[in-house]
């Protein structure tokens, strides 16, 4: 990623690159204050998702399934906005058509690079 003070994405060209064979998570843009991604799951798949450590909002962009957020449980499906607050256990299930959603965290963790030795 490079150093711009801004940057413009095209949400067609975005859904373009998506992965759809499998479960995938592509990540466009980091910055010190924000991550986006755009996140595939196929029908019948498991998500790979777990509580964060930062802020999450999701956008569906396509798709129907559920998500479990605690102990409640909510449909989502194209056009569905949902907010999960830093370390709350979620995840998507019963997902029935391929779901396809935007996902944005803040204040994201920085990469540790691992060192020989550690």
């Amino acid at each position: 990623m490079n150093d711009a003070t801004w940057q413009i994405f095209q949400l067609d060209e975005l859904l373009a690159k998506v992965e759809r064979s499998g479960v995938s998570l592509k990540e466009f843009l980091r910055t010190p204050s924000l991550s986006c991604s755009i996140y595939h799951l196929p029908v019948g798949s498991r998500d790979m998702s777990s509580a964060h450590e930062e802020d999450e909002l999701y956008l569906v962009l396509e798709g129907k399934a559920h998500l479990r957020i605690g102990d409640s449980e909510h449909h989502v499906e194209r056009g569905t906005l949902m907010y999960v607050q830093a370390a709350c256990d979620h995840a998507f299930f019963d997902i029935r058509e391929d779901l396809t959603v935007l996902a944005f965290f803040g204040a994201p963790v920085p990469v540790r690079r691992h060192r020989s030795g550690d």
